[in-house]
């Protein structure tokens, strides 16, 4: 057995090679991804990056044209069949006229060995909610409630796309801090989502994608390294932007009033010259790019 081999038999999931397309849109283009038991991964990317193709083929709710995906050496079906893995999808609807908790139990009833549905919904924080019909939840409730339907089979794999869409402040506080009860566990987490602080503080690994395929994967800080620079901002009275973008080590600047912002390639060339004709600049802050800065300069459409 070679290592790759090794690893991928071990892994909680596996994507080697795999190519989906829609006519003539290559909506996935030779995607290798091996996720390890206990990781918690945000797979990043904007719209039509193939993320949802990606999870469809994970989930087996799609056929990849070429490749295999595994999920704990189990096919993507087999996996669902056996409660190995749970979905939160943004698609699922609930059924209005049902309870909270009739919800949870229908879904329980077609799991082999389901966790009891009260110990589901105080999981998923919505005790309270167990006797309130779902055409009555909000949003954010109706969130919630997908992610108990996600947990009753007890998945070691739960994927979760753009969990906390519609989720107000509060409710997305309770959500992760369920999902770090969750995974302290030991348990394996896969979540999509178009909220970069989140994937910054909740994940163990980012994955960028980009037009089908895979442009970064490491944590949040070699991630950020990949796009390398950083940011300075300073009260500059008197300036002009056109003159702060001409600086050297500069590669954009923003004026607004006298707060300056400068993106640089290389940040003491450009300080240097800041203070050679501003000295009276003050409040100088330099920071390493975010996530946010790495996200948009490798999945923008100017990437190569």
């Amino acid at each position: 057995m070679t290592h790759a081999t090794a690893v991928r038999a071990g892994a909680a999931l596996a994507m080697r090679d795999l190519h989906k397309a829609f006519g003539e849109v290559r909506a996935v283009d030779g995607v290798d991804l091996t996720v390890s038991p206990g990781e918690v991964v945000a797979l990043l990317g904007p719209n039509g990056a193939g993320k949802s193709t990606t999870v469809d083929m994970l989930l087996g709710l799609s056929t990849p044209d070429r490749g295999e995906v595994t999920v704990f050496g189990r096919t993507p079906r087999q996996a669902v069949a056996e409660g190995v893995v749970g979905a939160m999808l943004q698609s699922g609807a609930l059924l209005d006229d049902a309870t909270v908790a009739e919800t949870v139990g229908l879904i329980a009833a077609l799991h082999r060995r389901p966790l009891p549905v009260a110990e589901v919904l105080d999981r998923a924080g919505i005790a309270d909610l167990a006797d309130r019909r779902c055409t009555k939840l909000s949003g954010g409730q109706k969130q919630r409630v997908r992610f108990a339907l996600a947990l009753v089979c007890d998945p070691d794999l739960l994927v979760l796309d753009e969990p906390t869409v519609a989720m107000d402040v509060e409710t997305r506080r309770q959500f992760w801090q369920s999902m770090r009860d969750y995974t302290s566990t030991g348990r394996t987490v896969l979540f999509a989502t178009h909220y970069l602080e989140e994937a910054q503080d909740f994940a163990d690994r980012v994955v960028l994608m980009r037009s089908g395929r895979v442009v970064a994967d490491g944590s949040v800080a070699r991630v950020r390294a990949t796009v390398s620079g950083r940011t300075i901002r300073a009260v500059v009275p008197g300036a002009r932007q056109a003159e702060l973008a001409g600086y050297p080590g500069v590669r954009s600047a923003e004026l607004r009033a006298d707060q300056a912002v400068l993106t640089c390639s290389d940040s003491d060339a450009a300080l240097r010259a800041l203070l050679a004709a501003h000295p009276a600049a003050h409040d100088i802050e330099i920071t390493a790019l975010g996530l946010e800065d790495a996200f948009l300069a490798l999945t923008g459409d100017d990437h190569r």
